[in-house]
């Protein structure tokens, strides 16, 4: 089974790829290199190490955006999804900063908190812990309630239904909203690059551009993707040793 997911996963990266290829011989575009003018580059810049020294920059809001964002929205979406009263009070804070149009309040952030690594963290925060803090409400809101009931009935004392009940059930759920937290981070911190100031890989994607050398910025922004897949990758296999045998919780049951 593990291999048969193995090769579907490589065939359609290949596909991908393929099409990809196929689209830059065409071109669909003269500013839309093939894949391999892209992956030129892209080694290129990997042996001259100008792609690990963007990486240095890009990371640094990226890596702690994303580790706020996780703590505070895994703490709470648990504490929303436990008390009505706190779902009434902060759910509607966190549905508005999810439709909030970022790229008009960048502006205000660089006002108030000027254009170095603080900016960009807030706007890495306000792309990946809504979705945290609403998936992970939800899955608390919907852990069964049978469960959590035979428990009391065994005395049970409310951490330890916290903890052995209700966040094994939530797990699914969790991780689906930590995934997709991961990746709006992402989006967040090139944004913030391009957005704030350019530095790190939103600084490799705009000079690319404004010179035209185009297989430069698709590999800049493939490898962004290329990241992305990895940290999404480590999350799925974090919660299989964390939560192991727990591949379907009692959430979408």
């Amino acid at each position: 089974m593990k291999h048969r997911s193995l090769l579907l996963k490589v065939l359609s990266a290949l596909l991908v790829f393929g099409a990809w290829e196929i689209a830059g011989r065409i071109p669909v575009s003269y500013a839309f290199p093939t894949f391999i003018e892209s992956m030129t580059a892209l080694a290129r810049m990997t042996f001259d190490g100008s792609i690990f020294v963007a990486y240095a920059e890009t990371l640094k809001p990226l890596i702690t955006g994303v580790a706020i964002s996780t703590v505070l929205g895994i703490g709470f979406g648990l504490w929303i999804g436990l008390s009505t009263r706190f779902e009434w009070l902060f759910s509607p804070i966190f549905i508005v900063m999810q439709a909030a149009p970022l790229a008009a309040l960048i502006p205000l952030l660089v006002m108030v908190y000027g254009i170095g690594l603080t900016s960009k963290v807030f706007v890495v925060c306000i792309m990946s812990m809504p979705v945290i803090v609403l998936s992970t409400s939800s899955a608390v809101r919907n852990t069964p309630a049978s469960m959590k009931e035979m428990a009391k009935s065994f005395l049970a004392k409310d951490r330890h239904i916290l903890l052995k009940i209700i966040i094994p059930a939530a797990s699914p759920v969790i991780f689906s909203g930590l995934r997709l937290g991961v990746s709006a981070g992402f989006i967040g911190a090139i944004l913030a690059e391009l957005k704030i100031t350019p530095t790190g890989v939103g600084d490799i994607i705009s000079y690319s551009r404004s010179i035209a050398d185009y297989p430069s910025m698709y590999a800049a922004i493939f490898s962004i993707i290329l990241l992305a897949v990895l940290f999404l990758n480590l999350l799925e296999k974090t919660e299989n040793i964390l939560f192991k045998g727990n591949d379907r919780g009692y959430v979408s049951d």
